[in-house]
């Protein structure tokens, strides 16, 4: 059971679209800060669930308001003459800063912002004029990190408020050579002007107070930033610090500003974020702000991690007699833990290379990650796993209160997890450059690289025509030969006559669309009765190719066949409105004929063409069969029970929907097995 799971922290943003030119800047800075780079998937960095909060036209307030999903929920509402001045704008700010169980942090745009009455009446702001234009993208980073650490990340005791929440950063530097000195003497006036703490030099240390210890009290509080110099690891207290740190649990960041070479990289120093800086000095005020935001995101990050895989345990996702670590183990630390009677280790996604992680068997400790083990490593063998997950339309995005490429990001998560385990990943897809399906393929390879076995597999099914263009698909089977299989389904039948099959058709009239669509309609139908089962996620609901929308179609041929399959309605698009028609009973207007027609250009002529060969889409029998489903049944076909399938089909959180379906995928297959076997 997972009903009760909730996320450690989730980040609402909400601004009005009059502000969009200096406010978008700072959201996708910070945005990408705080999420999974899409083009580096198997990244270390920080996946927190973000909500966007704004709308189509500063008429318009955003489409409710943010939800309390998380242990801690923080809004950062961007406050400006707009928002102070549109009744509206105002009466929604005082809403949101009224919510219960919220840190709410206004962040004044422009004067006029810091005016907000009601709930935000005397609230401190942070201000963007504070900023200045240059590196606006790093201060808004550092800024906005720090509040999240502040209020859904701090190890501080309980109840800390203010400047007792606040980072505290050991600025650790060899005293041979001035660069070390120097460089954090630089960081150290910047903090002291803003409001996190720090720790300099020994020369703080009060009289009459012990080095050793004064110096390890700090460190056991503190985010280690150690400026690693040509001298750095050659000293004893240096390496002193980055054992204590290392010691007691704490983030640590890396600086390289070495002038020529050390001759020795001290062990302990490693495993961390490192960034390069000139060996120069004094280093620029943007390189004073690139060190600073990997600071405070990396010190987000450790704690961050150490609380979902709290969480994990506490819902069953992980056992229970497992040792919680923020960073993939280490040598030093796993005899540490062996000695003490640990033999299981979780840390956080995504496991690291198999040739890194072969010393862990020689200390017989089980280290894994919250979505993979060794011991999974062929246990959905071979079985075929159907992927529909695509994009969704954009006011979509704005209703689900989403980043749009959260629903790639799902993807590739899916294609990982299933690759791993052996599983032949079927999807359905064009071409396109930066597409769903060069996303999916580039994980696989990507994936074939880091665990250096068996090739992963993914079928690429493909309709006619989109493979007729010849050199466009010779060069993908050429890039992704060792991973991809491409799939090709012939013209149907009844339509083979009406075309010349060995050139390539547009859908540029309507008895070419409706070509198309059969082309389609027969490729999902072999495809999803060559699959195991089926994942369904996002699905525009205009502008398709087909005679309905894609995901639509592919859920109505999946229940027609019984087979079993995974919804993801809280990603928006067709499986939002087919999990809210399943859930409620109630219609959802984007479903009906009527509201496809007015949606999308020529798909009347379309239907026409198709009823007269009994082909057209029967909206009456698609909402049909999806509304008289019973989730109980969908859940058992699924391996799951209902309260589970019942949170799939609402969840917005990719690890939550993951573990759900591997669960299920994984009972699904043995329950085939066991059958297959008898």
């Amino acid at each position: 059971m997972v009903s009760n799971y909730k996320p450690a922290l989730a980040i609402n943003f909400i601004w009005c679209p009059s502000d969009d030119t200096v406010v978008r800047p700072i959201v996708d800075s910070v945005k990408s800060a705080f999420s999974r780079d899409k083009d580096r998937p198997f990244s270390r960095e920080l996946n927190i669930p973000m909500f966007f909060f704004s709308s189509n036209s500063c008429v318009e307030i955003p489409s409710g308001l943010p939800k309390d999903v998380a242990v801690n929920n923080i809004s950062f509402v961007f406050t400006s003459v707009n928002t102070v001045g549109r009744r509206e704008w105002r009466n929604y700010v005082d809403a949101v800063a009224s919510l219960g169980n919220f840190n709410v942090i206004p962040v004044a745009i422009d004067s006029e912002g810091l005016g907000h009455t009601g709930a935000m009446s005397g609230v401190n702001c942070i201000r963007v004029s504070d900023w200045g234009a240059e590196n606006r993208d790093l201060h808004s980073i550092v800024a906005l990190a720090h509040e999240v650490y502040r209020y859904g990340c701090s190890d501080g005791e309980s109840g800390s408020v203010g400047i007792d929440a606040s980072i505290n950063i050991f600025l650790s530097h060899a005293k041979a050579g001035d660069t070390g000195r120097l460089n954090s003497e630089q960081l150290k006036r910047f903090i002291d002007d803003s409001n996190m703490n720090r720790f300099f030099d020994a020369n703080e240390i009060s009289p009459g107070y012990r080095f050793d210890g004064e110096i390890e009290s700090h460190i056991e509080k503190s985010t280690l930033l150690a400026f690693i110099t040509d001298a750095y690891s050659s000293r004893y207290w240096c390496q002193r610090e980055i054992l204590s740190a290392k010691k007691y649990g704490r983030p640590i960041v890396i600086v390289d500003c070495l002038a020529e070479y050390e001759d020795r990289v001290f062990p302990a120093a490693s495993n961390v974020p490192c960034v390069h800086i000139p060996a120069s000095v004094p280093i620029s005020a943007r390189d004073v702000l690139r060190i600073l935001s990997v600071v405070i995101l990396e010190t987000v990050r450790y704690f961050y991690a150490l609380r979902c895989l709290n969480e994990y345990k506490r819902v069953g996702w992980i056992d229970s007699n497992a040792e919680i670590l923020a960073r993939p183990p280490e040598i030093r630390q796993m005899l540490t833990l062996k000695a003490n009677g640990c033999e299981k280790v979780c840390y956080p996604e995504p496991p690291i290379y198999s040739a890194e992680a072969d010393w862990h068997e020689l200390v017989k400790v089980d280290a894994y990650t919250p979505l993979w083990s060794n011991a999974e490593q062929d246990c959905l063998d071979r079985m075929r796993v159907g992927m529909s997950i695509s994009e969704v339309d954009i006011d979509d995005l704005i209703d689900q209160h989403l980043d749009a490429n959260e629903l790639i990001r799902l993807a590739q998560d899916f294609a990982r997890h299933l690759l791993a385990r052996s599983a032949i990943l079927l999807y359905g897809g064009d071409l396109r450059p930066n597409g769903f399906t060069e996303f999916v393929l580039d994980e696989a390879r990507i994936l074939l690289d880091r665990l250096k076995q068996a090739s992963p597999h993914v079928e690429n099914h493909l309709a006619w025509p989109l493979y007729v263009n010849e050199p466009k698909v010779i060069a993908w089977r050429a890039q992704y030969h060792a991973v991809m299989e491409t799939v090709e389904h012939k013209i149907p039948a009844d339509v083979v006559e009406l075309v010349d099959e060995g050139g390539f058709l547009k859908p540029s009239t309507p008895n070419n669309s409706y070509i198309w669509s059969r082309c389609l309609t027969e490729m999902r139908v072999k495809s999803i009765s060559s699959s195991t089962v089926r994942i369904c996620a996002g699905g525009r609901l205009k502008g398709y190719k087909g005679k309905m929308p894609g995901v639509l179609e592919e859920i109505f041929i999946s229940l027609q066949n019984n087979k079993p399959l995974f919804l993801l309605g809280g990603f928006g698009g067709v499986v939002k409105d087919v999990c809210k028609l399943m859930l409620s009973g109630e219609t959802p207007v984007s479903l009906t004929e009527s509201w496809q027609i007015a949606h999308n250009v020529g798909y009347s002529e379309l239907q026409n063409i198709a009823r007269a060969h009994n082909n057209s889409c029967d909206y009456d029998a698609v909402l049909d069969a999806v509304k008289n489903v019973e989730i109980s049944r969908l859940a058992e076909n699924c391996g799951l029970d209902e309260s589970d399938y019942v949170r799939l089909m609402v969840s917005q959180f990719s690890d939550e929907c993951i573990h759900l379906v591997l669960k299920g995928v994984g009972k699904i297959f043995r329950r085939n097995s066991a059958y297959n076997f008898n």
